[in-house]
């Protein structure tokens, strides 16, 4: 938002309010004012947490009144006095102001632009349309990360991840609300995901090492054209519900390495319970005790190796092959034959989706 815009309406509205008036940015700086001194100067005992005050509110002799926009409020109006006639100015101000910035964001600002394409709110025949306008490269590859915020702190991620990539022309960073932030990066056409993955490592490590602010990232497909920005998000969205069931101990998940996760996820729960009724002898799956269930997990990890695993558990051979025969007892597959260890595979994560998810239809 520029701060002339809002120093010009001031200029205008103090010609006819006898008063100081001005506004203050969420760092406590005064960045428009009828008297031009004061620009620049820091009002004490103002700070972030008193733009989250909904009323008229008084410090120093002056009636302030927060605004933005999107829930959100950025900014405080501010009148000197601390009578009525102060709190009517500033709350007639706040929405004046108000209104003038969401023009403003609606029309010239890029950052609001993609945020209102990746939430949907724009028409597609009109996304080309306000890209031309605001001279907007549609047409490199970008990729949305999701960034959710787990702990919540004194530190405002946003700032920090702001501070991380600060190209407002090549990389955006968007809030959509107090847990979700949004970064769309343009990146090479060819870039791996690997190389995304370690992109994304590098936020998080910031976070939580020099922030203590725990957090974790969904990334979405690299996707080319503007208009699908939205499916790369929505796919950031998912890879992190789909990982906060079966990846729980992940701080980074990515759509493209979902695999079977993606398809178990989206299957309505009924179907998910039949499968196991025709899949399982009834109530088998619950009768595997902890330790069984570890054991089939490193059997997995080692791509049913039965000498590896038993290496990698510290047990002998023939101890776990006692361990599958009860389970092949127990469940009537066999894990040491391929496609009995698939079914068991899928039986698991559809169990465990089964627990996360009990009412989902």
């Amino acid at each position: 938002m520029s701060n002339r815009l809002f120093q010009g309406i001031i200029h205008q509205m103090g010609d006819t309010i006898d008063r100081t008036i001005g506004v203050v940015d969420e760092t406590s700086v005064v960045i428009a004012c009828s008297e031009l001194g004061r620009i620049g100067e820091v009002v004490n005992n103002f700070n972030s947490e008193s733009l989250s005050t909904t009323a008229p509110f008084v410090i120093n002799g002056h009636t302030f009144k927060s605004f933005g926009n999107n829930g959100r409020n950025e900014y405080a109006v501010f009148v000197s006095g601390n009578d009525e006639l102060a709190q009517k100015y500033a709350q007639v101000l706040a929405i004046s102001l108000s209104s003038v910035k969401q023009y403003y964001d609606e029309k010239y600002d890029r950052g609001n632009f993609i945020k209102n394409v990746i939430l949907d709110n724009v028409l597609p025949g009109d996304i080309y349309l306000k890209a031309r306008e605001l001279r907007f490269n549609s047409e490199v590859s970008r990729v949305c990360i999701l960034i959710k915020i787990l702990t919540k702190t004194d530190i405002s991620a946003f700032d920090v991840i702001q501070n991380l990539f600060p190209d407002k022309n090549k990389d955006f960073v968007i809030n959509i609300n107090e847990t979700d932030i949004v970064l769309v990066k343009e990146i090479k056409p060819d870039i791996d995901s690997k190389d995304l993955e370690k992109l994304a490592s590098s936020i998080v490590d910031t976070l939580t090492s020099e922030f203590y602010t725990r957090c974790v990232v969904g990334i979405g497909t690299t996707v080319t054209g503007i208009k699908n920005l939205a499916h790369s998000f929505k796919e950031a969205q998912v890879a992190i519900e789909v990982g906060k069931v079966f990846d729980t101990e992940r701080t980074i998940v990515t759509y493209d390495n979902l695999g079977i996760a993606r398809l178990v996820y989206q299957l309505p729960t009924t179907l998910c319970e039949m499968f196991l009724k025709e899949v399982f002898k009834k109530g088998s799956i619950e009768s595997l005790d902890q330790e069984t269930l570890f054991t089939i997990q490193k059997f997995f990890e080692n791509n049913l190796n039965v000498s590896e695993t038993s290496r990698k558990l510290f047990v002998h051979r023939n101890t776990l092959v006692y361990r599958l025969e009860k389970i092949k007892k127990l469940t009537g597959l066999d894990l040491r034959e391929f496609e009995d260890a698939i079914v068991f595979k899928v039986a698991l994560m559809v169990k465990k989706y089964l627990t996360a998810n009990p009412t989902k239809y």
